[in-house]
């Protein structure tokens, strides 16, 4: 382990004494017998205290628990309870889609597995970042040594479901009398060129930071993260209408009649006012509970939003408990399996997802590293970086043999760092228990299978526009808006949009039909591309940023960090904001 991360700040590392197995024995029975060790002196209260308007605030901030500080274990199970909550919703959302109807239409016994498997793999593989190993004899480390915790990457949903579109247009999944048939071997297709793309970020990852942030830096990232978002927004709505499958598409008949189908309880047209009040429940609960919410509840706002409409559902009918009776006691990684193979038309748009990945880890980890109240220059933080993303390409891999879709570190603990002054490795390694025990008890993913569409819809619609927003955060505080970068951001976006909003429109490009199957993998890894448009934009943003070289009045516009930086400088231009920001987190302000 990367001994630096291990000591205060105050000791020299090579001085710093070493621990027996007697010391160690001794400091796990004095943490786990006495008050101090399990409950310590906490305001338990803050974390439970609403913001209600006529309840008066209290002047003293907690106190802030660093990367190795000492922690209560009761406070450390709470606060890494909170973090899986927090993580929650964007673990089981990307299974739930892919596998649904919207994708390759899996059983619902598959489904139930997909969601315990990814919340069991989150928490192995979340695991290996917070621990942050040193690779003997290298400079090289696995891991970012912080509270980094790893889930599915969304921005495999719009690839994966773009390719599975066309696996059942081209014959390698089956359509009968119109439907769509299951098909796992489509997802063991995604799997198994997963495995073999991740090798692209584990590459990356032996680049310096410096190097990575120039070749992609915000003006590449910002907008290809928003037109994910932008792109995931469609589905989470028509969720919200009541399906995102066949029966939300113009004259469904049959047995997409009505949404989810003819067989569900209560099931209804697509756009019916019933489901789009089940959505809005959602919503409505998660805006009362970033108003009214004590830190816990704003953290955890959108799994609040979604419990409230699952129990309005419940109430009127709309639950289907048929997947949960049904659903066995336990389940782990490898009870369901599919058949790994490649599909060359993903291979381009797999590595545009785990060069994403690469970058939106780095992001990640700067900004835990800023919540941390841990440097963001320098050695050390360039060594986060450096086992952060290889982490993430070998998490990515890892995932792919344990029958799940690429990992990357997620933001969402970030704001719960911030607001719960906690950035200490204890309540990290919590959290993945947490989430282990939560996949491990089948139950419980086949509940959150049988969540009606129009209440899953209400959460992911907000999550998906989290994303979007967080894109459009990149963009605006990374790159200064003068002709050069407006033109690159203009001609990005331009194709970008088009493609996410009218993603067929590549459809007669090629009418090549004959019996090349190379030629024709080919031209249909040129179709998938150019259809979806965060790749599109991704590809272009990145070309233009290289070769349009830098204007006069542009360098004058620039702040001299930026330019210093590079084209399109992942140097915040607002750097009086970023700093008052800093300020505010090591006050205690924002909380």
């Amino acid at each position: 382990m990367d001994y630096e991360d291990q000591v205060p700040s105050t000791i020299v590392p090579e001085q710093a004494p070493k621990k027996t197995f007697g010391g160690h024995l001794r400091s796990i029975k004095r943490t786990l017998t006495t008050r101090d060790g399990l409950i310590g002196n906490y305001d338990y209260g803050f974390l439970f205290k609403p913001n209600l308007p006529f309840m008066k605030k209290s002047d003293r901030p907690p106190p802030f628990f660093g990367l190795n500080d000492r922690m209560p274990v009761i406070l450390a199970l709470i606060l890494g309870f909170q973090h899986s909550l927090a993580m929650l919703a964007g673990i089981i959302t990307p299974p739930l889609i892919m596998s649904g109807a919207a994708g390759v239409n899996l059983s619902v016994p598959q489904q139930q597995y997909l969601v315990s498997t990814a919340l069991i793999v989150s928490g192995l593989l979340s695991a290996i970042q917070i621990t942050r190993l040193h690779i003997k004899g290298t400079p090289y480390y696995v891991g970012t040594g912080l509270i980094s915790v790893v889930g599915i990457s969304f921005s495999i949903i719009p690839v994966a479901q773009g390719a599975f579109k066309q696996m059942y247009e081209n014959g390698f999944c089956k359509v009968i009398d119109g439907v769509k048939q299951p098909c796992p071997e489509a997802y063991g297709a995604i799997l198994g060129t997963a495995a073999l793309c991740a090798l692209l970020e584990i590459g990356l990852s032996f680049m310096p930071p410096r190097i990575l942030l120039r070749i992609f830096p915000p003006i590449v990232t910002g907008p290809t993260v928003m037109l994910i978002g932008i792109h995931l927004i469609e589905s989470g709505f028509k969720n919200w209408a009541g399906g995102s499958g066949p029966c939300s598409e113009a004259g469904a008949s049959g047995f997409f009649a009505v949404c989810p189908d003819i067989s569900a309880p209560k099931a209804l047209p697509w756009g019916s006012p019933e489901y789009l009040g089940l959505g809005f429940s959602v919503f409505l609960t998660i805006i009362l509970c970033e108003r009214f919410g004590s830190p816990i509840m704003k953290s955890t706002s959108v799994i609040i939003g979604l419990l409230v409409g699952c129990i309005i559902a419940a109430a009127t009918g709309y639950f289907n408990r048929a997947g949960i009776d049904n659903a066995p006691v336990a389940s782990f990684i490898w009870v369901e399996t599919f058949k790994l193979s490649l599909y060359g038309p993903l291979v381009l748009p797999l590595m545009a997802v785990f060069i994403i990945c690469a970058c939106e880890a780095i992001g990640d980890i700067t900004a835990t590293c800023d919540v941390s109240r841990l440097e963001v220059e320098g050695k050390l933080y360039e060594s986060r970086i450096q086992g952060g993303v290889l982490a993430d390409g070998i998490n990515g891999m890892i995932a792919a043999l344990c029958t799940i879709t690429p990992m990357t570190t997620f933001a969402q603990n970030n704001g719960v760092i911030a607001l719960t002054r906690c950035a200490n490795r204890s309540a990290g390694y919590c959290c993945c228990l947490f989430l282990v025990i939560m996949g491990v008890f089948a139950k419980f993913a086949a509940a959150l299978v049988s969540i009606p569409s129009a209440v899953l819809g209400g959460m992911t619609t907000f999550l998906f526009t989290a994303v979007a927003v967080s894109g459009m955060a990149i963009i605006t505080k990374g790159v200064v808006f003068n002709r050069r970068n407006r033109f690159i951001l203009t001609a990005g976006l331009a194709i970008g949009y088009g493609a996410t909003l009218v993603p067929n429109y590549f459809d007669n490009v090629f009418s090549y039909s004959g019996d090349n199957k190379g030629l024709q993998g080919f031209l249909d890894a040129i179709s998938l591309i150019m259809e979806t448009g965060f790749a599109v934009t991704a590809f272009l943003t990145m070309f233009l940023n290289l070769v349009l070289p830098e204007e006069i009045e542009d360098i004058t516009e620039a702040t001299p960090g930026a330019v210093a930086h590079g084209h399109g400088s992942p140097v915040l231009a607002s750097k009086e904001v970023d700093r008052a920001d800093s300020e505010e987190i090591k006050t205690g302000k924002s909380a």
